[in-house]
């Protein structure tokens, strides 16, 4: 089955609204799923355990008789590690240590500081890590062991005391590349459940599930939907959209790397996007025949053919200038910047999730195993947020030691901003600690 994939042209006059049209993306609402979940929510807010438990019984076709059968000890763990082929265990160590010296650098540079002014007072601002963390982990149709590992380890890193990982098992299935990811990150507690419930448990705490203080981590339609609900009661990382790859290639890579690299991120889901930028129309229609060529090796091909089809493109620009301030408009999750010299058009980018720079920096290696994390904004929102990182999991406290001295300068400009605002304590409670003229 053939391909047709839309082909834009910069210099035509409708091509804004194409692009715009091609980049719309509202995370629909569905009704139902709304429902079913502010139900099973407030049904685990309400009766704990006994409604995780049976939940769980339902959705993933289990027969436990108490919460107790979800936990996995760390003896399991390490035996799921240990049990693993040696080219798989070797692969999550050394994608482990690359994550956890990235983020160990992050940490180095998010600490507190504190200056003391002339009159004696003391300014500054302290960082701590967040006691618990919640890390949803999808089970079911695909295990993501790297999701375990992006998510859990820089919370370890910025020295989260507990990290409860919570996966599902579908009839009883545990996957154990997934479970030895847990054992290498340092997990705390993993329990075999997920869906609404999952999330409400973490979130609102039960007899069993202690709450915590912010949940991380991708899940299906369902946990979206839960996520977005408990925030407020609890932090969140993101409401992750289909995932997104735009490449700006300058026509010097060769056309089957690019043709594989859309594909990488097309192979998600139907909904994903993957868009390139180039100046050379002949390059282009050599991209596009490699497109045609591989399709049929792949065994994602129908999932990667709907997601091009509908929302990719190969778009012919004027030049990489223009491509880069395309780049900054679409803000994409992956830039990948596959030209002669890379770093020229990565000074022009504002807006990226994560910017992959070179013809042998394939997104694909981001996924798993560079160091930087994977969990990244998607949805153009990468225009004010950031991926996820060591800083997700710390909090910022404002310190402040106002000396006697300063509060004779500071309290009178308090009090002239609080009479101005219409709040007479405020404005007295400053002035209380104001010398009298001798």
């Amino acid at each position: 089955m053939s391909i047709q994939i839309r082909k834009l042209d910069s210099t035509q006059p409708d091509f804004r609204a194409k692009l715009d049209t091609l980049l719309a993306f509202e995370a629909s609402t569905d009704d139902a799923i709304e429902a079913a979940v502010a139900s099973i929510l407030a049904d685990v807010k309400a009766r704990g355990d006994a409604a995780v438990l049976e939940y769980t019984n339902k959705f993933d076709r289990i027969s436990a008789d108490s919460m107790a059968q979800f936990d996995i000890g760390q003896a399991e763990l390490d035996a799921a590690l240990a049990a693993l082929p040696q080219a798989q265990r070797a692969a999550l160590q050394v994608a482990a240590e690359r994550i956890r010296v990235f983020h160990e650098r992050q940490k180095e540079e998010l600490k507190g500081f504190s200056y003391t002014e002339p009159d004696g007072t003391v300014l500054g601002q302290r960082i701590t890590p967040l006691d618990r963390v919640g890390i949803y982990v999808p089970g079911g149709k695909a295990a993501y062991p790297s999701s375990v590992l992006m998510n859990a380890i820089p919370a370890k890193v910025a020295g989260v005391a507990e990290i409860i990982m919570v996966v599902p098992t579908p009839d009883g299935v545990k996957n154990q590349m997934v479970l030895a990811a847990a054992a290498i990150a340092g997990v705390t507690r993993v329990i075999t459940i997920g869906g609404a419930q999952a999330v409400g448990a973490l979130a609102y705490g039960t007899a069993t599930i202690g709450a915590v203080d912010k949940i991380v981590g991708p899940g299906n339609a369902y946990v979206a939907a839960a996520k977005r609900r408990v925030f407020g009661t609890v932090g969140i990382d993101m409401i992750a959209g289909p995932s997104e790859i735009l490449v700006l290639c300058d026509g010097s890579t060769d056309p089957d790397w690019v043709a594989m690299d859309l594909f990488s991120q097309a192979e998600h889901d139907e909904l994903a996007q993957a868009i390139m930028l180039c100046p050379d129309a002949d390059y282009i229609a050599r991209v596009e025949a490699s497109i045609h060529k591989l399709l049929p090796t792949m065994p994602r091909q129908d999932v990667i053919r709907t997601s091009l089809q509908d929302r990719g493109a190969l778009v012919k620009v004027r030049d990489m200038q223009e491509a880069c301030e395309i780049a900054n408009a679409i803000a994409a999750e992956h830039l990948e910047i596959s030209a002669e010299d890379p770093q020229q058009w990565a000074d022009l980018i504002r807006h990226a999730g994560a910017m992959f720079l070179g013809r042998f920096s394939s997104e694909s290696l981001g996924d798993y195993c560079c160091g930087p994390n994977h969990v990244l904004p998607t949805s153009r929102t990468a225009r004010f947020s950031s991926p996820l990182g060591v800083y997700d999991f710390q909090k910022r406290s404002s310190i402040l030691y106002v000396s006697e001295a300063g509060a004779q300068t500071l309290g009178k400009v308090a009090a002239e901003l609080a009479y101005g605002e219409g709040l007479q304590a405020h404005a007295r409670s400053a002035e209380l600690r104001i010398k009298a003229p001798s």
